[in-house]
């Protein structure tokens, strides 16, 4: 597997992510004291909500003991108020219980008006079994798709890293400029390029999967 050399810096700090051709072993970026929660543990300020068919939000999601709970019971997703670029977004979350054909969910970043179902953006897929694989929805395109259809995949290259249901998962999604690259549980796993979206909301999606959230983390980087 061949990866592009990069070097990220972390806004205002010199730690640093660094690529080598040779090296299997990528990591991603440290944590930093620029880190901002984007869930504050106690509601939905700084959110919105997106959801099918006029479904109350509220009957879908919500938060109990510093924790974000999904029913999945509704199509829809839950963005940011803010637009975001060039950052490192770390996600803490796991599913309820095993439901197969229902374990599903998904991180989406770069999403761009107007709301609706599904919005273009870049899906980290959640789905069990499939956790990493990389959705272009909406038209929005990169170097490895193809648009045969309106949601091109980038599949994971390997098996998937994701812990077993019930467990906590650590979703991390690095987005410079045109790339996204994706970790899970702090191994690199999948990658896009030249994507056509570089900026836009993060959103995390309902769909079918019954799934908590712990933590949703935001530091900005340049380089």
């Amino acid at each position: 597997m061949k990866f592009v050399a990069s070097i990220l810096f972390l806004t205002l700090a010199a730690a640093t992510l660094g690529r080598a051709q040779d090296d299997d072993s990528l990591n991603p970026p440290p944590t930093h004291d620029m880190s901002v929660g984007l869930f504050n543990q106690k509601d939905f300020a700084g959110w919105k909500f997106v959801m099918a068919d006029n479904t109350d939000p509220l009957k879908i999601w919500s938060v109990t003991n510093g924790i974000i709970h999904c029913t999945g019971k509704a199509a829809g997703y839950l963005r940011t108020t803010q637009v975001y670029s060039n950052y490192f977004l770390t996600v803490v979350w796991r599913f309820v219980k095993v439901a197969p054909q229902a374990d599903d969910t998904g991180i989406l970043v770069h999403i761009q008006p107007p709301d609706k179902l599904w919005p273009q953006c870049v899906q980290v897929q959640g789905r069990h079994g499939h956790q990493g694989d990389l959705i272009l929805m909406g038209g929005a395109t990169s170097k490895e798709t193809r648009a045969k259809n309106a949601s091109p995949t980038v599949p994971l290259p390997e098996d998937p890293v994701e812990v077993a249901v019930g467990e906590w998962n650590k979703a991390e999604t690095i987005c410079i400029h045109n790339k996204v690259e994706c970790f899970m549980n702090s191994k690199f796993v999948n990658e896009i390029s030249g994507c056509t979206l570089n900026s836009g909301y993060i959103g995390i999606q309902s769909e079918g999967g019954e799934f908590e959230i712990r933590s949703i983390d935001y530091t900005p980087l340049r380089y």
